[in-house]
């Protein structure tokens, strides 16, 4: 008989780099209620070797390697299809999870819950620095009732874009609809929220996540990602009101000028991006010019403008520079030296998110 009640579930590709660490502090925590299922979505690199080696000391990591690479929502989509635990967590694969994490899940697994969110840090690409010692600002656990599905996207909705914070009901991802968010690249984010949950959710305060920032793996679609798809996501979802999500996003941010503006700081936005996403949108001639503007506009004094901006008009500038990766600019408290470009992989935390939206970004 089945006595699986996690399944800690990581699709992957290509960080024979970085999975062996996380491995490493999932199998070190594991208990006999524990799996891990690995899907890979067809690595180049040594990550099969080094998922071997960890299965040679864990006989519950269970490694599936795919043909030919069908993007991260199918790859957790069919990672979670494999899966046999009551519940399943939706891990990243080169995060790391923080002591006692796996034991806290489990004894918030008997409570039910359809879904619990895992609080986490932020650090550096290599963990040395810690950036952000809570992405969920809570000092208690959190339990959102039946009828507060708003609150929980007005919530949450943004950390939820990190999705390695996710430990689901398997039999609620089961029921719910999958395939319409393939290639958003949040397929999680349209389960959780494409109707509200039949059960309470339990966000957990204290961090069982160390994540590592600056890492992510879709560098390149950086601008179509937070511009298009996953506004798209969030206002797709009927069920909530207008306030809830505007909490998370706006519905066209790409129509701001002060966006486009950061998004050319950080060096996301170029006249490339311009002309694929914003020319066939935008109506009028003047905002096509505006917006074409910022596309040329030197990414030197984009930087500089947006980090003046940020120092001088939000709160807690210091860890929002650091975590907008503005901290390298050669202005920053006065460091003059060669600038190199200014890293567009960013994952935005809620707390960033929430900042922006009070600078009316």
């Amino acid at each position: 008989m089945n006595n699986l009640k996690l399944s800690v579930c990581i699709a992957t590709l290509n960080r024979s780099k970085f999975i062996g660490a996380t491995l490493e502090t999932i199998i070190s925590q594991a208990t006999d209620e524990v799996e891990i299922v690995v899907l890979d979505g067809a690595s180049t690199d040594g990550t099969r070797d080094v998922v071997r080696r960890y299965q040679e000391r864990f006989p519950r990591l269970r490694y599936f390697c795919q043909k030919a690479n069908m993007g991260v929502d199918r790859d957790f989509a069919a990672a979670v299809g494999l899966a046999q635990g009551q519940y399943c967590w939706l891990f990243s694969d080169d995060d790391l999870l923080m002591p006692g994490a796996i034991q806290t899940v489990l004894d918030a697994i008997d409570g039910g819950y359809a879904l619990i969110i895992a609080n986490a840090e932020v650090r550096n690409a290599d963990l040395s620095k810690v950036l952000q010692p809570q992405r969920l600002t809570l000092n208690v656990n959190r339990i959102y009732e039946l009828g507060e599905s708003d609150r929980l996207l007005a919530d949450v909705g943004g950390y939820l874009s990190f999705i390695g914070c996710v430990i689901i009901k398997h039999e609620l991802w089961d029921a719910r609809e999958k395939e319409k968010y393939f290639g958003s690249f949040f397929i999680h984010v349209g389960v959780i929220f494409q109707s509200p949950l039949p059960d309470e959710t339990l966000a957990i305060a204290k961090p069982l996540i160390s994540i590592r920032y600056g890492n992510a793996s879709w560098l390149e679609k950086y601008f179509e990602i937070w511009m298009f798809k996953w506004p798209s996501l969030i206002w797709s979802f009927g069920d909530y009101p207008y306030a809830a999500k505007l909490h998370v996003c706006r519905e066209e941010p790409w129509r701001r000028l002060k966006t486009l503006l950061l998004q050319r700081a950080k060096g996301s936005y170029t006249i490339n991006m311009y002309r694929k996403w914003l020319e066939p949108r935008l109506e009028s001639s003047s905002a096509r010019a505006a917006s074409k503007a910022i596309a040329y506009f030197p990414g030197r004094i984009a930087n500089l403008l947006a980090l003046i901006y940020l120092s001088f008009f939000i709160r807690g500038s210091t860890r929002l520079l650091e975590l907008l990766d503005l901290t390298d600019s050669p202005f920053y408290i006065g460091r003059f030296r060669k600038r190199r470009p200014i890293a567009s992989e960013s994952q935005p935390s809620l707390r960033v998110s929430q900042e922006l939206r009070r600078s009316d970004l």
